[in-house]
Order: structure tokens, then sequence, then C-alpha cells
């Protein structure tokens, strides 16, 4: 099966770091675009912060106009707050998206560990180390936060999936999600 040409923007969210990444297919060859992090920790104000993630998702669909969002959805922790923020920035890079058309996939952390390194315990490093070769991404292009080949990590899971995503949830536009999510959308 071969995938037409497309670019998957990939995000880690993160309120104190926010990874992105970008791989364009062509001829059913997957190639790293451009990979970078969002440094959050220098805002006092979590709104700011989420305003910040917003903002630079948009110029990323802006400058590169991928064709699907691929976002690594959040693991459930025992801190209850950090899970709270976390969902909000995932919250805010999905709805970049959706205010451009852009349809999201999330794969949780596993699944992404999984697809790239065939272990889905993996460390970070590994997810690394594996992008840089399968992705020919020369060490001194890779950021030491690793939160930018974590993101690198979703577009490329998007990638292997083919087009039969086996993410949990899809949306396609604002009207998908609102019919997709009725519950938590009406109050």
């Amino acid at each position: 099966m071969t995938i037409k040409d497309k670019i998957v923007l990939g995000v880690d969210p993160g309120t104190n770091v926010m990874g992105y990444g970008l791989i364009q297919i062509t001829d059913n060859k997957p190639r790293l675009l451009a990979m970078g992090v969002l440094a959050l920790n220098k805002y006092d104000s979590h709104y700011l912060r989420l305003r910040r993630i917003f903002e630079r998702i948009i110029s990323l669909i802006d400058e590169f106009l991928p064709d699907e969002l691929a976002i690594e959805a959040p693991f459930f922790g025992k801190n209850v707050q950090s899970m709270l923020k976390l969902g909000r920035a995932q919250g805010v890079a999905m709805a970049a998206a959706l205010s451009r058309d852009i349809p999201i996939f999330e794969y949780a952390p596993l699944k992404i560990k999984m697809a790239i390194t065939g272990n889905g315990r993996a460390s970070k490093e590994q997810v690394s180390y594996m992008l840089q070769n399968y992705l020919k991404i020369p060490k001194e292009d890779v950021l030491p936060q690793l939160d930018a080949t974590d993101a690198v990590a979703a577009a490329l899971c998007h990638y292997f999936q083919g087009n039969r995503p086996q993410s949990d949830k899809q949306y396609t536009g604002w009207k998908d999600f609102i019919a997709k999510n009725e519950k938590r959308v009406k109050s």
C-alpha cells in the first residue's frame, strides 16, 4: 500500500516544553522537514503558556501546511494537577489544528515507542537513536531536549499506521469534534 504524498505535524504536548516535528512523505518515504521545542517555563502564567502553544502550532501550520496532526495522548499519572495541565496543553494544540481543518490523530506513548523501537517501554534516548538512524538525522541536528524527537516519533508512528490509523480518536474539524464529544461540549 502506498501513502499519498503528505506532511505530518507531530506534537509532544507539555506546559514546560512542547516538542514538535514535521515529516514529509514522498513516494512512500518519510524525511524530516523540521523539529524543535517551544520553551514555556519562562512564562509565569499558565494561560500565557497555553496561548504560546496555540500561536506556535498555528505558525507551524501556516509555514509547512501539514495534512495531518499526530499528537501524543496524555498518559495517566498520579499527579492530577500535572495531568490537567498536560491535557490543557494537548487541547490547545488540537484546537489550533482544528481551527485550520487539519485532521487529528492521537497515539498513546506506549504505541509510539512500540512503533519506533519495537519496545513500548523504550527510553526517550532509545527513541531518539532509532529516529536518527531511520530518518538519517545528523547527530548534531538532534536537540538536547528529547521532546522534539518525541514529537517526530508521533509523526512517524502515524506514518507507520498507513492509511489505517489506529488512533483512539480522530477529528476532521470542529463539527466532527463536537459530534464525537457531545457530552463534553454541551453544558
